[in-house]
């Protein structure tokens, strides 16, 4: 018999495995000598711990599932319980008994990352249904339809939830996508009929432009390419393909007609220059009159002024308002004094001011009789209060006088 430390090979060729319940025969190798028997299933028990050994790192390296790793270790403990091979079988037992706190923890990380992603794909699922309802309700008609097929992609790449949760939310994203999609439509054809309708508008206000171009009728030509600026604005765009044609129809129209009535009128500038030249002569005469010295003579000054002025005719437009704002500012510092004048000579104020005079004067006169008489009555409050108002309304009567001498003046 030749022994191992795990096993022996009886006389017979029978090879035997010791284990803790005893000795177990695993074969027979009648060929060969007892060595070459016993070398054969200690191979074997050395390829079953080589496997033993790499099921041990891929479980360790997280290489295998939980359940991938918990099917293995159960597979090979089958294979080591039942090998016919000699060895320490048990040492192989308890490596992969010792697999499996291992596994567990690792089972309940991927069970608390599976639950952190699940929390992670739900925030970010109910943001996307947020997102999309808020579009669903938006005038966003650029931008929103592509939002929303980006919206789709992400929730794509999302983890599922739980059916009902993904199932629920899933429902309100698509809902959303239906409703805008449903209101992006009707606004596009609504947009159609509505540039069908512009289109009609812009070919009658530039065939109306059109038939104006050539009128000489310079100013009411110009409020009607006015009124019809304003229709073209509130008619809003026509369809693309025709708008910018319309709209060269139209402006060509207006640029003939403001071109000839420029042309025109610088025409008609050249013209009254000489008209300016004039008026800044009588200009002259107007500004000496300021500032006003003699009333009526610097009104009948300017009223002449202002006859030899409109017999002038017109003067270039660029002209127009610097001259009459010099004349008008002469016209003004005349009125002025005229107004002044009157407001001093007026008979209604004046009469005020002297029935003001005369109240103040009778109501002084009482007021000194009573202080008189507090004073023989010894009554030194009462004085004291006399004097307060005898003061007071000598004052007004004063100020009245004064007012009545400027008037009577």
């Amino acid at each position: 018999m030749t022994s191992h430390e795990w096993g022996r090979v009886a006389d017979d060729g029978t090879v035997f495995v010791r284990t803790e319940e005893g000795e177990r025969a695993v074969g027979q190798y009648p060929v060969g000598t007892p060595e070459e028997a016993l070398k054969f299933f200690t191979d074997r028990f050395d390829a079953l711990e080589f496997e033993v050994g790499l099921l041990e790192q891929r479980i360790n390296a997280g290489m295998l599932s939980p359940d991938e790793a918990t099917e293995s270790v159960t597979r090979v403990r089958t294979q080591v319980g039942e090998a016919n091979a000699v060895g320490d079988l048990a040492s192989l037992v308890a490596r992969l008994d010792a697999l499996a706190p291992a596994i567990e923890e690792q089972r309940s990380a991927r069970q608390a990352e599976r639950a952190a992603r699940a929390a992670e794909s739900r925030a970010e699922k109910e943001r996307i249904v947020g997102e999309a309802e808020r579009l669903a309700q938006s005038n966003d008609w650029r931008n929103g339809a592509n939002r929303l097929r980006d919206l789709l992609d992400t929730w794509k790449a999302l983890p599922r939830l739980d059916r009902a949760t993904d199932d629920a939310l899933w429902r309100r994203f698509s809902s959303a996508r239906t409703t805008y999609t449903r209101r992006r439509k009707s606004h596009f054809a609504e947009q159609a009929e509505q540039r069908a309708g512009a289109q009609v508008v812009k070919e009658r206000l530039a065939t109306q432009a059109e038939g104006l171009a050539g009128s000489t009728d310079w100013g009411p030509t110009s409020g009607v390419f006015r009124d019809l600026m304003r229709e073209w604005k509130a008619a809003g765009p026509a369809p693309r393909e025709v708008d910018e044609t319309l709209w060269r129809r139209f402006r060509a129209a207006q640029d003939a007609f403001f071109g000839a009535r420029d042309a025109a009128n610088a025409k008609l500038d050249e013209e009254y220059a000489a008209n300016a030249e004039v008026k800044e002569a009588l200009l002259t005469e107007a500004e000496a009159l300021v500032p006003v010295t003699d009333l009526d003579a610097a009104k009948r000054a300017i009223r002449d002024l202002a006859d030899r002025w409109d017999a002038v005719g017109k003067v270039p437009r660029d002209r127009m308002k610097e001259l009459e704002g010099r004349l008008r500012r002469v016209e003004q510092a005349i009125r002025a004094v005229d107004e002044e004048r009157w407001r001093r000579s007026d008979p209604e104020k004046s009469r005020r001011a002297d029935d003001m005079v005369a109240k103040l004067e009778a109501a002084i006169a009482k007021v000194e009789a009573d202080l008189e008489a507090a004073r023989a009555a010894g009554d030194e409050r009462k004085v004291q209060r006399l004097e307060e108002d005898l003061a007071s309304r000598q004052a007004f009567l004063a100020a009245a006088r004064r007012a009545s001498d400027e008037f009577s003046g």
